[in-house]
């Protein structure tokens, strides 16, 4: 597994100190995260809500990592301008929250973003076959979406795996490289399990921000060793 790619760690702000989210960012930037992973929820689509565009706005001008923002929001095509306006480098959506999947990620490059198709546990690896050539990340939920500190469900390791080969042979026909993220779950023990299947990002919540700044240098550490002792 030597040849894979650098992996990604992208601590997702649902499990940092929402009082002072400005200075967790930066506690995490200096870490040693490569992403910052934004978790966007409306009450409807998943059964949580977080934060809007003002928020991901008042952000941004604390890090000069990339904004990976997921957006679990139905229906998602009239918010996808304001996020990306707010400071987003990625807009990830999930093919159930708009009728037309081809048509939002359209719009998301359009506006100069980066791509991202979500994969529910439930949602169906073919998803993505038609619209390989417009995505720069696919991102695969290892819990079901809408709460953080959830159980990583093993099940979706062999979605995992697809995924990797479906990308290997869209980059081996000429297509653009495609980030394999994987949500949920992922801790030390889970994350050489998702590389091992083809992962090359990891969201990592709780695992990430676990201990509070003082820790999290230690925390990301973790994550990286885990996974280079697997290979």
């Amino acid at each position: 597994m030597a040849d894979l790619p650098l992996l990604r760690i992208a601590p997702s702000i649902l499990a940092a100190d929402f009082a002072k989210l400005g200075e967790e960012i930066r506690a995490i930037e200096a870490a040693g995260a490569d992403w910052i992973h934004i978790d966007v929820m409306d009450g409807h689509f998943v059964p949580n809500v977080t934060i809007g565009p003002a928020v991901v706005a008042a952000l941004r001008p604390h890090t000069k990592l990339p904004f990976d923002v997921h957006l679990m929001i139905a229906p998602v095509d009239p918010m996808i301008e304001a996020f990306a306006e707010a400071g987003a480098d990625t807009l990830s959506v999930h093919p159930e929250s708009g009728p037309h999947l081809h048509r939002t990620l359209q719009t998301i490059r359009g506006l100069g973003k980066r791509a991202g198709v979500v994969l529910n546990p439930a949602t169906p690896v073919d998803e993505v076959d038609h619209v390989m050539d417009m995505v720069d990340l696919i991102l695969v939920m290892t819990v079901n979406p809408g709460f953080g500190g959830q159980k990583f469900i093993t099940s979706q390791l062999d979605k995992i795996a697809t995924l990797r080969r479906k990308i290997d042979q869209h980059v081996a026909d000429g297509g653009t490289p495609i980030d394999l993220e994987v949500d949920g779950g992922v801790d030390p023990y889970t994350a050489p399990l998702a590389t091992g299947a083809g992962a090359d990002a990891l969201v990592a919540g709780t695992a990430a921000f676990r201990g509070g700044p003082s820790a999290y240098a230690d925390n990301i550490k973790a994550l990286r060793s885990a996974v280079a002792a697997s290979r």
